[in-house]
């Protein structure tokens, strides 16, 4: 029963049958901790709400230490118990990452499924992915995540003996399963990123005729539901899929904006960010994050409407820092200005975050601000020079046909005079052959 509703939660239909009670679970260390605590625990309700869950629970306790076995204590194990008896909850959900052993040991003392929050933003992302990209990309981190958890499949299956006293033991059925199963997993998870391989391949030549275009790229990042999307279609008459849940959007679109002064620009809307992000998730996913770092400028959309905004933003600007996007240059956009209550929050906003826009995508407040912005920011991004450079260098003459865009080429003795529009990150490169 147990493993038919786990089965049915990764792919994202265990909300179209009845048993989708839960019940929450969330700690903290110290008191300092507490209201963070319950403030992700919230969060965790809307990862269940988005999946179709229905959250009859919330509990937090104290955690002095982590058990082996059971993650909490004893006493807490069973108080927990006769909720979930008497609530007659289906589901236990913890916001830490629980072992797998401990994972086992809950469900056995349980007797209902026990996941984690890992577990459900996978269960999320298997119920929201669209795209053949999308479905290859969860089901990756969804086998990545199960391949330590494998055993518990088999657990009712027992070892063998052999008959005549020896004391050595047999492969029993259990055992052959589950090496049979981690084969097969292999060969999948194998076969998986060979797929995706072959998606970040197509996507870096599109990356490339992009750049061969010289057409700047914009890239809308943010926390989950900081209302990137919305942003998107306000700017470019669009119709992407907005909806107030997390991570409506998993796949990335791409769509050419047309600035006010002409300057033609593609603009990318990507799969937005969450605390506790599954690694699993990261690494599966890279071949879609990479179009958020491999761009000419980030749009950092902040929902300044949320009492979590600054750690929310705080997260997202982490996440981006371990892709290797600290360097890109960044619009902050404080959204959802119409719905702030007070001004308190934006002003802590505008103190750590100084170059900033203020809007409301959903009123078009101040958009075209923005778009003001975009037209600096883009005049920053590429420069004319006039260089002299010797035939004896030329792999700096293949650099520049490769990443900038020629307009006028000459050749004179041994050197080659040429005119060049180019990224302003490669003048250290040629600053040596600057014609003044």
């Amino acid at each position: 029963m147990v493993e038919e509703q786990r089965k049915k939660l990764g792919e994202g239909r265990l909300s179209d049958r009845e048993g989708n009670r839960t019940i929450i679970i969330g700690t903290y260390k110290g008191s300092k901790d507490k209201e963070m605590s319950l403030e992700h625990l919230d969060e965790l309700k809307s990862l269940c709400d988005t999946y179709g869950l229905h959250t009859s629970k919330k509990i937090i306790a104290p955690l002095r230490k982590i058990e082996i076995s059971t993650f909490l204590g004893k006493g807490k194990i069973e108080e927990i118990l006769q909720i979930v008896e008497d609530e007659k909850i289906d589901i236990i959900i913890f916001d830490d990452e629980i072992l797998p052993q401990q994972q086992r040991n809950l469900e056995k003392f349980f007797k209902r499924i026990v996941i984690d929050r890992t577990e459900l933003i996978l269960g999320v992302f298997a119920q929201r992915a669209r795209t053949k990209e999308a479905r290859l990309q969860v089901q990756l981190a969804q086998f990545k995540y199960q391949f330590p958890r494998l055993k518990r499949l088999w657990t009712h299956l027992e070892r063998q003996r052999v008959s005549g006293g020896t004391g050595a033991y047999l492969k029993g059925a259990g055992e052959r399963q589950i090496e049979i199963d981690r084969r097969l997993l292999r060969d999948r998870i194998s076969k998986l990123e060979k797929d995706i391989a072959n998606v970040r391949k197509q996507r870096e030549l599109q990356r490339k005729s992009r750049q061969k275009q010289a057409i700047p790229t914009f890239a809308i990042v943010g926390y989950t539901n900081a209302g990137k999307s919305t942003l998107f279609n306000a700017l470019t008459d669009d119709s992407v899929l907005v909806e107030d849940k997390l991570f409506a959007t998993l796949d990335t679109t791409t769509r050419q904006l047309c600035l006010p002064n002409n300057q033609k620009t593609l603009l990318i809307d990507t799969v937005g960010f969450i605390r506790k992000i599954p690694t699993t998730l990261v690494a599966s996913f890279k071949s879609t994050l990479e179009e958020a770092i491999k761009t000419d400028i980030l749009i950092h959309v902040i929902d300044a409407s949320s009492q979590q905004s600054i750690e929310q933003a705080k997260e997202t600007q982490k996440i981006l820092n371990e892709l290797g996007a600290k360097k890109i240059p960044t619009i902050t956009v404080f959204n959802k200005i119409d719905e702030c209550k007070t001004k308190e929050n934006i002003l802590k906003l505008k103190i750590l975050y100084p170059h900033n826009v203020s809007i409301s995508a959903t009123k078009n407040q101040n958009l075209d601000q923005l778009l003001v912005k975009m037209e600096e920011m883009v005049s920053k991004l590429r420069v004319i020079l006039k260089l002299k450079i010797p035939q004896s260098h030329y792999k700096v003459v293949n650099l520049l046909l490769k990443e900038g865009r020629t307009i006028n080429t000459e050749y004179v003795g041994n050197d080659i005079l040429m005119e060049v529009e180019i990224p302003t990150y490669l003048e250290h490169v040629i600053h040596q052959f600057v014609v003044s």
